[in-house]
């Protein structure tokens, strides 16, 4: 009997995915464990792992399909001593999407033209149908699809339309003046959506629309900080580099343990405060940002500090993290100093109810005793939802933040 291969849930979260690329093909051998396909869900690019073993009978599901629901079939697998050929398709799969049939030797498909009715369609704003995996091959070969003349079912462009078109060396700098003449554009880059991205802009216009942002910026003196820094780092065990980030951390962390009614999260019924300083730090990734999370950091040194945001840093960009690593948290820190970013104003992660933005440590003039002197300054903002911080307590974590940033010693108590 045929062993049913189905698209996994990746994350708690996730309720559909985009199948990015097989790693197996029909006949071959699977065995538990091996790596069988790469799935792009709605947080990072991830592989996916055969639970059985067997020949690979059948895929069900080509390569670069989007929005393959959760638990639906997505391939098959024969049994030892079954042959893969007399296996009878599940019924369940009749309505999965398949790969486009491909196009015999014998009749080769004439090289696609810029059909009038397909500019027509883009001038107004039309749907230019499209498989996925016609999609996707026009994606990753810069192909403007709205240039090409479907030869599928109902004029859909389908692969060997891509083919076709590659093999008459049509990409977009050879599409984009019959593009532009019949949109009345000057051309330009068109990028599909990624998962990653439709969930950053969902999700961010979520918290912009149900949150009641609000913005508080103190200022922070950091010379006995970077001074402490570079001594631990003489210090510090080969290989271990402490950050002024690794510090930010740490002292956000210490700040939530001593104002506990910041690290929460809003929800319909109530709110959810939590025992631990659970924080999340936001990753730069292609295409989008992810936000791992370092738990119980009031609990680590910050060697260990160090150690945890590398590694999750470097997984995260490798596509490399477990769901449980990016899923939940209580607080988030978003850094753009390395970048040079004096100060900026960050978009909560929802569900939390703050997120701290860190901008780039400068020297400032700064009075002290009615003395005007040289301080290097590092402004920070906390954005703040109204629905469960308010702005005195916003501010007592800023106060207290504030105080182990420019006392660094008192975080290590």
């Amino acid at each position: 009997m045929a062993e049913e291969i189905r698209m996994p849930a990746l994350s708690p979260t996730m309720t559909e995915g985009t199948l990015a690329k097989w790693l197996v093909k029909e006949g071959d051998e699977i065995t538990a464990g091996m790596v069988i396909a790469e799935i792009e869900t709605d947080k990072a690019t991830m592989e996916v792992e055969a639970v059985d073993e067997g020949t690979l009978a059948k895929i069900l599901v080509a390569e670069g399909t989007q929005n393959v629901a959760v638990n639906s079939l997505i391939a098959v697998l024969a049994e030892e001593g079954e042959d893969p050929a007399s296996l009878e398709v599940p019924a369940a799969a009749t309505s999965a999407p398949a790969a486009p049939a491909p196009t015999p030797a014998s009749a080769p498909v004439a090289a696609p033209t810029v059909s009038p009715a397909v500019s027509s369609a883009v001038s107004s704003g039309a749907r230019v149908f499209a498989s996925p995996l016609a999609k996707r091959l026009a994606t990753q070969n810069d192909i403007n699809l709205s240039s090409i003349t479907g030869s599928g079912p109902y004029g859909r462009i389908i692969k060997a339309d891509i083919d076709a078109a590659l093999a008459g060396g049509m990409t977009r700098a050879a599409t984009a003046t019959a593009t532009a003449a019949s949109a009345g554009s000057s051309g330009g880059r068109f990028v599909p959506h990624s998962a990653m991205r439709r969930t950053i802009a969902a999700r961010l216009q979520q918290s912009k629309q149900d949150a009641p942002h609000f913005y508080l910026s103190v200022d922070c003196e950091i010379d006995t900080l970077l001074a402490a820094r570079k001594a631990l780092n003489e210090k510090a065990p080969e290989g271990v580099k402490i950050s002024v980030n690794d510090m930010v951390i740490r002292a956000s962390a210490m700040a939530l343990k001593a104002v506990p009614d910041v690290n929460g999260w809003f929800e319909e019924e109530g709110c959810r405060y939590f025992d631990t300083a659970d924080i999340c730090m936001a990753v730069a990734l292609d295409g989008g940002l992810i936000t791992p999370i370092i738990p119980a950091v009031e609990t680590l040194g910050l060697a260990e500090i160090s150690q945890k945001s590398k590694d999750l840093a470097k997984r995260a960009r490798d596509g490399k993290l477990a769901p449980e690593e990016y899923t939940g948290g209580g607080f988030t820190i978003s850094n753009l100093g390395m970048f040079g970013v004096k100060e900026f104003s960050a978009v909560i992660n929802p569900p939390q109810g703050a997120i701290l933005a860190v901008g780039a440590g400068t020297q400032r003039p700064v009075v002290k005793d009615g003395q005007l002197s040289i301080a290097t300054v590092m402004t920070v903002t906390l954005s703040c939802d109204h629905r469960i911080v308010d702005g005195a307590l916003g501010a007592q974590w800023l106060q207290a933040f504030k105080g182990y940033i420019e006392q660094p010693v008192t975080m290590l108590l």
